[in-house]
C-alpha cells in the first residue's frame, strides 16, 4: 500500500471514530454538570405550546441554583416535589376532564338523558379515567417518535379544532347573548353551587382560567430531549403564552355568547345530565337549530382530542421530573425509578410510577362527587407553587450573581418577578377555598388536607433526614469538559 492509500485508510478511519458534535443545547446541559442520558428526538415545533428551561428537572434545577448554596438544597427539595405532585396530579385532571367529556360522547350519540341515552356510572367512568391513564404511559414507554409525531398532529389540532368551535358555535347557536350580558352580567347560582356573594364568585372565578393555564410547561422537562434547546427556548415561550391566551379567551367567549338559558345548564334533567356544562352549550346551539346533536357529538370529539393530547404531554413531563428528582436521589428508592429503557431510552419505571399514583388518585370517583375540584386544586397549587421557589429567589439574590442567558428580560425582570410570584400566592389561596355551599362530604374541598397531609411529610422528611444528604442537583458529569 502506497503513501496515499495509507493517508486516506488513516482519515477514513479517524473520521468514523470522530465523536459526534454536540448541539448547543447538549453542549449547555454539559456545562451544568449532567450528561445526555435521553434520546433527543423532540424539535421546538413539536412543542410549540411548552415551555422549556435546561434540564428535565427543570424548575427545581434552577430552584437550587438561583437560591445559592446555603438555601439551594431546601429550595430545590421543596420545588422538585411541588412540582411533581402538581404534576401527576395534573395527568389525572386530563384523565377526568378526558373521561367526562366521552362520558358526554356517548351520551348523545345513544340519545340524551331525556330519552334514554347511556350514561355512564361511576365504575365505567372509572374504567375511562383508568384506561386512559394506561394509554399515555403505554405510548411514553415505547413511543417517543410516535410521540413526536402526535405532537406536531396535536398542535394542528388544537389550532385547527379551536377555530372551528370559535367559529362555528356562535354562528350556529339560534340565539347569542349580549356584550353586556358576558362582561358584565353576574351568575352566582345559589341553587347549584350556594353561593349567593358576588365578590366570592369573582375570586372563585379565577379557578377556571388558572387552572386551563397549565400544560405550556411540559417541554420544560424535555430540554435533555430537545435539539437546540438553549436556543429554542424562548420562541416556544412567547408562542405557547400567546396560543394560550388566544385561543383560551375566544373558546370562553364562545361558550359564554352561545348560552341559551344558564338556569337551564346545571339541571341534572337536561339533555346532558347537567354533568358537563360545554356540553350542553353544544347540544343546546346545534339540536335548536338542526334539531339533532351530530354537530355537538363532533365539536366534542375536538374538545376530548384536546384533553388527550393533553395527558400525553402531562405523562411526558412528569416522568421526566420523578426521573431527574431520583437521578439526584430525591425520592424513595431512587435506584428504581431512574432506570432507563435500554432499547427506548425514556424512564419507563418513572412513566408506570407516575400512572399508578394518577390512578389511584381517581379510586375515589366511586364515592365522593367533587374528586375533580379535589385533583385540580392540588395539580395547580403544586404545579404554581413549584414556580414560586424560583420565582421568589430570582427575586431576592444579588444581580451580580446571576448568569443572564440567551434571553434575558433586563431590568424588567424583577418587577415581573413580584407580579408573578404575589399571583401565584392568590391562586394557590383561593384553590383552597370551598366551591359548594353547605360544606358537607359530597361538597368538601379536601384539597387542603391531602396537600397538608403529603407537603408535611415531605416536610418531615427532610427535617429528619434528608437535609443531611440532599444537596439539590447532582451532576453526573465530573468536569467542565464533558467527561463522565
Amino acid at each position: 500500500m502506497d503513501y496515499n492509500q495509507r493517508g486516506a485508510g488513516a482519515e477514513a478511519e479517524a473520521e468514523a471514530t470522530e465523536i459526534p458534535k454536540m448541539d448547543s443545547g447538549e453542549r449547555r446541559l454539559n456545562e451544568l454538570g449532567y450528561k445526555q442520558e435521553l434520546r433527543r428526538e423532540m424539535v421546538c415545533f413539536n412543542w410549540l405550546y411548552e415551555i422549556f428551561l435546561e434540564t428535565t428537572g427543570s424548575l427545581y434545577f434552577w430552584a437550587a441554583h438561583l437560591a445559592g448554596p446555603r438555601w439551594g438544597p431546601f429550595a430545590s427539595w421543596c420545588c422538585a416535589w411541588l412540582e411533581t405532585i402538581g404534576l401527576i396530579a395534573g395527568i389525572g385532571t386530563q384523565a377526568y376532564a378526558g373521561s367526562q367529556t366521552l362520558q358526554s360522547i356517548i351520551l348523545l350519540c345513544t340519545g340524551t338523558n331525556k330519552d334514554g341515552g347511556y350514561f355512564a356510572p361511576k365504575w365505567l367512568f372509572l374504567c375511562m379515567y383508568i384506561a386512559l391513564t394506561i394509554i399515555w404511559a403505554v405510548l411514553n414507554t415505547f413511543a417517543l417518535q410516535v410521540i413526536a409525531f402526535i405532537d406536531i398532529i396535536s398542535i394542528w389540532w388544537q389550532v385547527i379544532g379551536g377555530l372551528v368551535i370559535v367559529i362555528m358555535l356562535p354562528l350556529v347557536a339560534p340565539t347569542t347573548q349580549s356584550a353586556s350580558y358576558v362582561f358584565t352580567h353576574f351568575e352566582t347560582s345559589p341553587d347549584s353551587t350556594g353561593v349567593s356573594s358576588k365578590p366570592y364568585a369573582v375570586v372563585l372565578s379565577f379557578l377556571v382560567s388558572q387552572y386551563s393555564l397549565y400544560g405550556y410547561d411540559a417541554a420544560a422537562h424535555l430540554t435533555e430531549e430537545t435539539k437546540g434547546a438553549d436556543k429554542n427556548g424562548p420562541i416556544a415561550i412567547l408562542a405557547s403564552i400567546g396560543i394560550i391566551t388566544f385561543f383560551g379567551w375566544a373558546y370562553i367567549l364562545a361558550l359564554t355568547f352561545s348560552i341559551q338559558d344558564f338556569s337551564y345548564l346545571y339541571d341534572p334533567s337536561n339533555e346532558t345530565a347537567g354533568a358537563f356544562v360545554p356540553a350542553q352549550i353544544l347540544y343546546d346551539a346545534f339540536h335548536g337549530r338542526y334539531q339533532n346533536s351530530t354537530g355537538a357529538i363532533i365539536l366534542l370529539f375536538i374538545i376530548w382530542g384536546s384533553f388527550f393530547f393533553g395527558g400525553l404531554s402531562i405523562t411526558t413531563s412528569a416522568a421526566r421530573v420523578v426521573y431527574a428528582l431520583s437521578r439526584d436521589k430525591g425520592i424513595p428508592f431512587s435506584s428504581i425509578w431512574r432506570q432507563i429503557h435500554p432499547k427506548h431510552k425514556v424512564p419507563s419505571r418513572a412513566v408506570w410510577l407516575c400512572a399508578a399514583i394518577c390512578i389511584l388518585l381517581g379510586l375515589p370517583i366511586l364515592k365522593v362527587n367533587v374528586v375533580f375540584t379535589a385533583i385540580t386544586s392540588i395539580c395547580t397549587i403544586g404545579w404554581v407553587g413549584g414556580y414560586a421557589v424560583p420565582i421568589f429567589a430570582r427575586m431576592v439574590m444579588a444581580e451580580k450573581n446571576f448568569k443572564a442567558g440567551p434571553f434575558y428580560l433586563g431590568k424588567a425582570s424583577r418587577p415581573i418577578c413580584l407580579i408573578a410570584f404575589l399571583w401565584i400566592c392568590y391562586t394557590c389561596s383561593v384553590f383552597l377555598l370551598p366551591t359548594y355551599y353547605p360544606i358537607s362530604w359530597d361538597t368538601f374541598n379536601y384539597a387542603p388536607v391531602a396537600l397538608g397531609v403529603g407537603l408535611g411529610l415531605v416536610m418531615l422528611w427532610w427535617l429528619l433526614d434528608a437535609r443531611k444528604w440532599f444537596k439539590g442537583p447532582v451532576r453526573n458529569i465530573d468536569n467542565g469538559n464533558g467527561k463522565v
